[in-house]
């Protein structure tokens, strides 16, 4: 648990750092033009660390469910070779998922007024035909975030469903878990909450 917390720690202030610190020089020089080499970067940083984030969450999760449901087995199975080749695994998959997704996104004009690229504002901007990176962004959603999303509730609904047998156990269980679904819940909403606005109102970012 504490090993992907430290690397959860250590990906947070990667995230934060890659928007954060290119706001904060462009409101200090008033420039708020950003190149196509910076943008595909920060594209790339910002789809590697949160595609990341998503498989650790659901790692952890996965953990919960073998610490409260097998807690013998827990030492056996979340051994720190197993740890260590499931971050290198998430780490792996972060950059093959944001190389498309930047890759396929890489026809841009020389110029964005935005301190933040984005893939949807990026492709508002585009003259072309942009239907073959929708459906690229869905299919990626439904497999990626689907299977993610999937995995977590089912750990979850096994851990509920083995809560009901002892009042103390389960009060331990619930102090274990509730930290985690709030990360998940608060990094879902948020994501979902950017993504979901109508765009007149995202094209003021």
């Amino acid at each position: 648990m504490y090993f992907f917390l430290r690397n959860l720690s250590i990906l947070g202030m990667c995230f934060i750092s890659i928007t954060v610190t290119n706001a904060c020089v462009n409101s200090l020089t008033g420039n708020r033009a950003i190149s196509v080499g910076g943008c595909a970067t920060q594209i790339f940083l910002v789809i590697f660390c949160a595609c990341v984030e998503l498989l650790f969450l659901t790692i952890m999760a996965w953990g919960r469910y073998v610490a409260i449901c097998q807690p013998l087995q827990y030492p056996i199975i979340m051994n720190p070779w197993f740890c260590v080749h499931m971050t290198l695994a998430s780490l792996l998959s972060g950059l093959v998922y944001a190389g498309v997704h930047t890759g396929n996104a890489f026809w841009l004009p020389n110029v964005v007024h935005q301190f933040f690229c984005d893939i949807h504002s990026l492709l508002r901007l585009s003259c072309s035909d942009t239907n073959s990176n929708m459906v690229l962004i869905l299919v990626c959603i439904i497999v990626v975030d689907g299977g993610c999303f999937h995995i977590r509730l089912k750990s979850y609904v096994c851990i509920f469903s083995v809560l009901k047998f002892s009042t103390k156990e389960s009060c331990e269980a619930i102090n274990t878990c509730t930290p985690h679904i709030l990360v998940v819940s608060i990094f879902l909403s948020s994501g979902t909450g950017v993504y979901l606005r109508p765009s007149v109102t995202s094209d003021t970012l």
